[in-house]
């Protein structure tokens, strides 16, 4: 009894979601016609940017964490302390390569965006608005 009365449930909520979105989705196919032709591919160089900034900040709190890590090997007395220095050191390298693989994918992501941009504006000039 309990597993019909939760099934029943599930396809009520189920039904009144796809309902919602049935009636939801005509209002948000219709785009304003006062919107900029190339209003997307803006918004997605802008959102590219600012991504490839959070991107590099990272990679270069990573180049200082690896610099950092350099100065702890050197400076460590004991083997013991030089071993987990050589152990931060290996992290770090490597958390920086990651950092570096990420920048770089961001750096393309950038400019596949300003491409698609490019290549809508110069459409919006060939194709005068009526």
């Amino acid at each position: 009894m309990r597993t019909s009365s939760r099934f029943a449930g599930s396809v009520a909520g189920l039904t009144l979601a796809l309902g919602t979105l049935a009636v939801a989705t005509p209002a948000v196919a219709a785009p304003p016609a006062d919107k900029p032709a190339c209003a997307q591919e803006q918004k997605q160089v802008d959102k590219a940017e600012d991504a490839l900034a959070r991107v590099t900040a990272v990679f270069e709190r990573q180049k200082a964490r690896v610099s950092k890590a350099k100065n702890e090997v050197k400076r460590s007395d004991t083997a013991t302390e030089r071993q987990a220095a050589k152990a931060e050191l290996k992290d770090a390298k490597a958390d920086r390569a990651k950092a570096a693989k990420a920048k770089t994918a961001q750096q393309q992501r950038v400019e596949h965006a300003q491409a698609r941009l490019d290549d809508c504006e110069a459409d919006a000039e060939a194709t005068p608005a009526s």
